[in-house]
């Protein structure tokens, strides 16, 4: 039989502490919210398309802006990481494989999202901003080479870990692995990124491009404050 290290996590569930984790996890997910809503509240040129309009909506960032992001991302985003302890702590009790999976996905988390991609995209921001500066008739060429250069690896990385993460959580409340009602896999990640993401239909507009910046962390304040008002319902089981 497989045995897995619980990480001296008690298997009883300490109802007092997963509360706590979610609401450090809600403030991480605020301040990282701020810092994505400072990078993302503009507009593009209207005489370019996709990626190339996304990107020239930040020639009118100031330095310090682009760093109080690049900082309120790089303590955020751990801060959420080590709160998802709090549903690993859920999930532990009832099936220490899915438990595993789960702790996998967070370690994924710490490692590279901070300084993996939030990070590394302030730094492709910060690069195009001066290289249009320099040389505008190379400077959306040489942005997207620095980010598969820079940016690229880690998102991947990134990438691989959240879905591991999500299918164990997803799977484990679906499953009543957890305290909680089955229907709680809702309050999950992707359900609050991919609600976000449709604000994308609404064009070229500041807000949306905001919000849509900021959408991991939005999924993030789903999960932990979805899972916060349903925690007492969960504690009578």
């Amino acid at each position: 039989m497989t045995t897995y290290n619980d990480i001296g996590i008690e298997s009883t569930l300490d109802w007092a502490r997963i509360r706590k984790l979610m609401i450090i996890g809600i403030f991480g997910a605020v301040m990282t919210f701020i810092g994505d809503f400072i990078l993302g509240f503009r507009t593009g040129d209207e005489s370019l398309s996709g990626l190339e309009q996304k990107l020239s909506s930040y020639l009118s960032l100031e330095d310090g802006q682009i760093f109080l992001s690049a900082v309120l991302g790089f303590i955020g985003i751990p801060l959420e990481g080590l709160c998802y302890f709090s549903i690993y702590r859920l999930i532990a009790p009832y099936s220490m494989k899915h438990a595993h999976l789960y702790r996998a996905g967070i370690f994924g988390y710490l490692m590279f999202g901070g300084c993996g991609v939030h990070v590394p995209c302030l730094a492709c921001v910060f690069f195009y901003k001066y290289m249009n500066a320099a040389r505008p008739e190379t400077a959306f060429d040489d942005s997207i080479k620095f980010g598969l250069y820079f940016l690229l690896p880690g998102t991947v990385m990134l990438l691989i870990f959240f879905v591991i993460q999500s299918i164990a959580q997803i799977s484990a409340f679906a499953k009543r692995l957890t305290p909680y009602p089955k229907w709680c896999w809702i309050f999950c990640m992707p359900v609050g990124m991919a609600v976000t993401m449709l604000l994308k239909f609404a064009g070229n507009n500041a807000l949306a491009s905001a919000l849509t910046a900021a959408w991991i962390s939005i999924g993030n304040l789903w999960m932990f404050g979805g899972l916060l008002v349903m925690m007492k319902r969960a504690e009578k089981t």
